[in-house]
């Protein structure tokens, strides 16, 4: 009877350690299942988004680089958790989204590559040039505008092809709006926008577009972001700022840019920095920040707040080798307070 007794004891302790390992396996397996964030939108950003999901490990991250315009259009649908655009949302994309705000969380620059025979790296430009070939009005490389400021330059007598995004972009954004900045006849003509109707030209769908339909085009000139430009081995232009000096886009010019940022004055975080002050001598003149886009209310609020914090400060460092400089302290400051507004 004795015996009976302390084997139906010893069964039962070793029920209760079954049972009690069944649940600690049961929490390990919640625990370890990570949250999806799924997002879509800026080409611009993609590089270092991918960055950014190979090193976090709060959440599994899916990004879709599908441009900025169908990046909002995502997020103003609810069909992705966050978008991501180059250029900052107009009043109308606002009212679209039902509840949105959208958060400035990387910093770079948009480069000018070209494909001239016989020319090599550096060539200078000015945005009045660049305006008045995106016009049409200059229509070779052997102008005598360009000339002018290459002395000593082998020029051929080629023909400019311009050739600009397809697709709804931010980068064309942040292109026009320089050349807006220093050129009244393209601001009254064309203007800024994420879809300009470009005068002449070709045109190609994503940052990889562009860069490769360059390839591909004798005579031809594009912007992209500066890491596309880097990947694919382009010649980059030489920009004239305004304190006059032609200057590459690198960390140090990035830097030098948003270094001019002391204040953010607009609630909806939008930011333009393209032809910065002349007392930043060594800053190039078309710099952009990106933006994430997300909805003031959300079931996923804890782990979007926990990934974008992340990417604002943590995430920083692994912008440098791909030409994302640190946001400036009153962006990053502005952008933290803006996240915290996020809520379930």
């Amino acid at each position: 009877m004795k015996r009976t007794r302390n084997i139906a004891a010893a069964l039962a302790v070793l029920g209760t350690a079954a049972l009690a390992l069944t649940v600690l396996a049961s929490l390990a397996g919640a625990t370890s299942t990570k949250e999806s964030l799924n997002g879509a939108g800026s080409t611009f950003v993609a590089p270092l988004v991918a960055q950014w999901t190979a090193h976090y490990g709060g959440a599994n991250i899916n990004y879709s680089a599908v441009g900025s315009g169908a990046g909002i259009s995502q997020i103003q649908a609810r069909t992705v958790d966050f978008g991501a655009s180059d250029a900052p949302m107009t009043r109308d994309q606002f009212s679209a989204c039902h509840g949105c705000v959208q958060i400035p969380w990387a910093f770079s620059a948009t480069s000018i590559p070209y494909n001239v025979s016989g020319v090599g790296y550096g060539l200078k430009l000015t945005g009045p040039i660049l305006a008045n070939i995106y016009l049409g009005h200059i229509k070779k490389w052997n102008d005598k505008r360009i000339r002018a400021i290459n002395p000593g330059v082998k020029l051929p007598s080629e023909n400019i092809v311009p050739i600009f995004r397809s697709d709804g972009s931010g980068t064309s954004y942040n292109f026009t709006d320089y050349l807006s900045r220093v050129s009244k006849e393209w601001k009254s003509k064309v203007g800024k926008s994420t879809q300009p109707a470009f005068p002449t030209g070709v045109g190609a769908r994503g940052s990889s577009g562009v860069a490769a339909k360059l390839g591909s085009t004798a005579g031809g000139i594009t912007y992209v972001d500066v890491a596309y430009a880097y990947r694919f081995s382009y010649k980059i232009a030489k920009l004239r700022n305004r304190a006059g000096k032609f200057i590459l886009p690198s960390v140090r010019s990035i830097r030098a840019a948003a270094s001019s940022i002391k204040r953010v004055t607009r609630k909806d975080n939008a930011i333009s920095i393209v032809d910065p002050s002349p007392r930043k001598p060594g800053a190039y003149p078309i710099c952009t920040f990106t933006w994430v886009i997300v909805p003031l209310q959300t079931a996923k609020a804890p782990a979007l707040k926990q990934f974008i914090g992340w990417a604002l400060t943590s995430g920083q460092q692994y912008g440098t080798k791909l030409l994302f400089v640190p946001l400036p302290k009153p962006v990053k400051v502005a952008a933290r307070k803006t996240l915290a507004r996020i809520h379930t």
